[in-house]
């Protein structure tokens, strides 16, 4: 976890920033770099054969280490707990997780308090024979998810509770007996001797200045003998996306003299800008679904998922973070978080006032052009108005730190890096083709006789979505060995319920696609990307170019696309029977939420053979398991090629500095290490 990487890596002599405050040091083992490092590598034996051993996790585990791990953790969890019937048991709080309150009982996805049902899931849980005698107050929801999986009798929403034991004993005493005997069970039944609070960044950097003898931490100099007061340290944060603010944010709050510059608009010209486009085809080529304020995932779903830790106190300050700019509450409960664009707006305006406030000094139109380099360090960045106003020129700025926020898409800053020898290595993501059902449909496949209840986002059910991940070519294999080198994973990625179709496009030549959708998610439509992995070896055709050959082949398809679009950023469309069956049989499409046209393309024929195969058998399997997603008015559009930076510039684990060129601080997905809103927002 590495909220604060950049002000407690910037080692700027003869001056440095502080330490962060110890709830946010960053995890030497955070980065991609890190994780990989303790992977297990390829042995030779003696026949010149390469022997892989990896160690079996999940489901793999061998039965015998599993029941270990289990009786490992039941003695940890007894440690942690209190002895039963112990005065240590009056007071800490117990948390409940799994609770299931069946939908039809259930208030509702909005409502996140405690109800009669959910009081009654309790009871069960702890063995207290009369649920209504349970006081609401010794109780608070923490996680409420909705679990509407065929498996089950019902659907139903599942909770994740924390009780105050102290209060619950004062308001209803008669629970002890039953709190006394209480034991704790993995992931069921924790004890926790205080509640698990987290605070909101500012408050924290407020906490841990407040402690400081200084604001910045900084001492007087001595050189020679003389001494001299010390100043802020000058840094430049380079994007405005997740990174990028929550970067100016930290160091601000520290004390730092911070320059924000982005290339783009703020968002209230920037959705000016991307309406012109979805109207009047005028594709601003600094201001679109990309470039701008908030990045790219303002003008997206605005999900706030990860895969690096819910619970963690990084996540957790991000999300009250955004709850102190003016995300709904809610976002801190729901199992599946999302903003939505139009929540994404205002609260990126009040993250921009608070930076102001703090002495920030935002650039917009500020696209940077090139760094500045003596001897192997940073001294300054070259800034260009990419707005092009008549009569400017480029300037030349001193910082003692440049802390490199772009997005993925800022291929230029690519080039500019790679001429300056920084380390920069090709990363596998994703490549694809985003496909739209009627949302009513997806209602229909994923909730049965229960889809009327979600009334366009306004019902008590959420709007039904889908995640979906393939593994494609195990058939094919002979040995474990084949099935690693040959198979590859195909998953639905960005899946917007309630959504529309959006143009990602920066280059007029090249045409990619993505999917967003608002807060309320009440389009008629649902769609999501159907991506398949690709890595370097996917890449040789376009070795030459070193380690942006992933950019150009990004670059090969999305030209493809809009050759086979036509040009005016119409999208090459085809139904997925179509696609399936290597043909183009239908000359008239089904409506597309796409606002700039749709032509029915040959999309099997846009991918090279091994990409079209893998996701015509994922579409397929994804069909056995969701009756009718295979239909006529199922439409696939191209192309999909953004799905994660298509390279990582090398950086230390520890500082987060640049391996290659000091003073430089890659962070976020730009750089390789986040994938989404709140991964990139605590890379940072």
């Amino acid at each position: 976890m590495a909220l604060t990487a950049a002000a407690g890596g910037l080692k700027l002599s003869p001056f440095s920033l502080p330490p962060p405050p110890h709830p946010l040091r960053p995890n030497p083992n955070g980065g991609v770099l890190a994780a990989t490092a303790f992977l297990p590598q390829p042995r030779r034996c003696g026949c010149g054969a390469v022997v892989r051993c990896a160690k079996r996790t999940g489901k793999r585990r061998y039965p015998s280490e599993k029941k270990r791990l289990e009786r490992r953790h039941k003695e940890l969890l007894r440690q942690a707990a209190p002895e039963e019937g112990s005065e240590g048991r009056e007071s800490g709080y117990w948390r409940l997780s799994k609770l299931a309150v069946p939908a039809s009982e259930d208030p509702g996805k909005d409502f996140t308090g405690v109800s009669p049902p959910l009081l009654q899931a309790i009871a069960k849980a702890i063995k207290f024979p009369v649920a209504s005698m349970l006081p609401e107050e010794a109780f608070t929801v923490i996680r409420k998810s909705f679990d509407a999986r065929k498996v089950l009798k019902e659907p139903q929403f599942v909770y994740t509770v924390d009780i105050d034991v102290k209060k619950l004993l004062n308001m209803e005493p008669r629970t002890w007996d039953f709190i006394a005997r209480l034991e704790p069970k993995l992931g069921v039944v924790e004890y926790m001797s205080d509640e698990k609070l987290a605070a909101d960044l500012v408050s924290i950097l407020n906490v841990h200045k407040k402690g400081s003898d200084d604001e910045l931490g900084i001492s007087y100099n001595i050189h020679s003998g003389s001494t001299y007061p010390p100043r802020k340290p000058r840094v430049a944060v380079i994007g405005s996306g997740p990174a990028g603010l929550f970067a100016s944010l930290v160091l601000g709050e520290l004390g730092a003299e911070v320059t924000l510059l982005e290339r783009g608009q703020p968002v209230e010209q920037r959705g000016r800008d991307i309406g012109a486009l979805a109207v009047r085809r005028i594709l601003q080529t600094e201001s679109n679904f990309c470039f701008g304020e908030g990045g790219a995932g303002t003008w997206s779903d605005g999900k706030l998922v990860t895969r690096i830790g819910r619970n963690t106190d990084g996540v957790q300050a991000v999300l009250k973070t955004f709850v102190q700019f003016g995300a709904p509450a809610n976002i801190l409960v729901d199992g599946k978080p999302h903003l939505g664009t139009d929540k994404l707006v205002p609260l990126l305006r009040n993250f921009r006032h608070h930076l102001r406030e703090l002495g920030v000094t935002i650039r917009f139109n500020a696209r940077v052009d090139d760094l500045i380099v003596e001897d192997g360090q940073v001294k300054g960045i070259v800034v260009s108005d990419s707005g092009l106003q008549p009569g400017s020129v480029d300037q030349n700025l001193s910082f003692d730190a440049v802390v490199l926020a772009v997005g993925h898409s800022a291929r230029d800053t690519y080039s500019m890096l790679r001429q300056h020898n920084v380390d920069l290595s090709p990363k596998s993501f994703a490549v694809g083709l985003r496909i739209e059902h009627p949302q009513e449909l997806i209602n229909s496949i994923q909730y049965s006789e229960l889809a009327a209840e979600v009334q366009k986002g306004r019902g008590r059910i959420p709007v039904a979505d889908y995640k979906i991940v393939k593994s494609i070519g195990e058939g094919d294999s002979e040995s474990d060995l084949d099935v690693a080198e040959h198979s590859r994973s195909c998953y639905s990625f960005c899946m917007c319920p309630g959504g529309q179709v959006v143009l990602t496009s920066t280059n007029p030549s090249e045409l990619c696609i993505n999917g967003m959708s608002f807060s309320r998610r009440a389009s008629k439509w649902a769609n999501s990307a159907l991506v398949l992995t690709v890595s370097s070896h996917d890449f040789k055709p376009f070795q030459s170019h070193g380690p942006l050959a992933g950019v150009e082949f990004q670059r090969e398809f999305e030209r493809r696309a809009a050759v086979m679009g036509g040009g005016d950023f119409v999208v090459p469309a085809q139904c997925v029977t179509d696609f399936i069956s290597n043909r183009l049989s239908v000359t008239v499409l089904p409506p597309s939420s796409y606002r700039l046209g749709v032509r029915p393309s040959k999309l099997h024929e846009l991918f090279p053979p091994y990409i079209t195969e893998a996701l015509q058998q994922s579409i397929i399997m994804i069909d056995k398991e969701m009756p009718g997603f295979v239909s006529k008015e199922a439409l696939l559009h191209g192309v999909e090629t953004r799905t994660s930076s298509p390279l990582q510039i090398s950086r230390h684990r520890e500082t987060y500095e640049s391996t290659s060129l000091r003073g430089l601080y890659p962070i976020g997905e730009g750089a390789g290490y986040a994938g989404g809103i709140l991964s990139a927002a605590v890379d940072e």
